[in-house]
């Protein structure tokens, strides 16, 4: 038996050392970046805190700044072509884009790990309007902490992230998380 005891030793610090990290993520300490406002104070993309600035050029090459949606509840989608749920998810975020169209809904896709023009036919093909930032240098997906695709930001009207979904977005996900920013 007291040769086992290293092992749950080593298990259960393991384990501790994991949980600790987890927190430390889900509370928003750990990563961050620069706010670009030349303090150098960390911006972490977090429930609570100001959604990180995205500014780029969209799959149809236009320039692209966050900062243009201010006032608007805006909902950010970390996806590519290649990601099954993000091909699942997509319908659900065209019929959204719709139905709150007259809230001022505005819903940015973040292309990260695919290639743009398998990216530009699906979105065209799939009823995807709304502009989709090109992110070839995962600066975008670093800034918001993105654990895998699909990740869906909702962020309130002033610019606040009230809630984060990882993994796909069924009807029910997006109106909870919905609720929390278009009042």
């Amino acid at each position: 038996m007291t040769s086992r005891r290293p092992i749950l030793v080593g298990l259960l610090v393991a384990g501790i050392v994991t949980a600790g990290f987890v927190l430390l993520v889900r509370s928003g300490q750990g990563g961050g970046q620069a706010n670009g406002s030349g303090t150098g104070e960390a911006l972490r993309a977090a429930v609570g805190n100001p959604a990180p600035a995205i500014v780029g050029t969209t799959l149809d090459g236009a320039a692209f700044d966050l900062a243009s949606a201010a006032g608007k509840p805006v909902v950010i989608n970390f996806w590519g072509p290649s990601c099954v749920p993000c091909r699942d998810e997509f319908p659900v975020l065209a019929a959204k884009a719709v139905e709150h169209a007259a809230d001022g809904l505005t819903v940015v896709g973040v292309l990260t790990d695919d290639p743009v023009e398998p990216a530009r036919e699906f979105a065209a093909q799939n009823g995807g309007v709304w502009p989709t930032v090109v992110d070839p240098a995962k600066a975008i997906k670093e800034a918001y902490r993105v654990a895998g695709r699909p990740q869906t930001y909702f962020v309130d009207r002033t610019g606040v992230i009230r809630a984060i979904q990882i993994g796909e977005l069924t009807d029910a996900d997006f109106e909870r998380s919905y609720a929390k920013i278009s009042r």
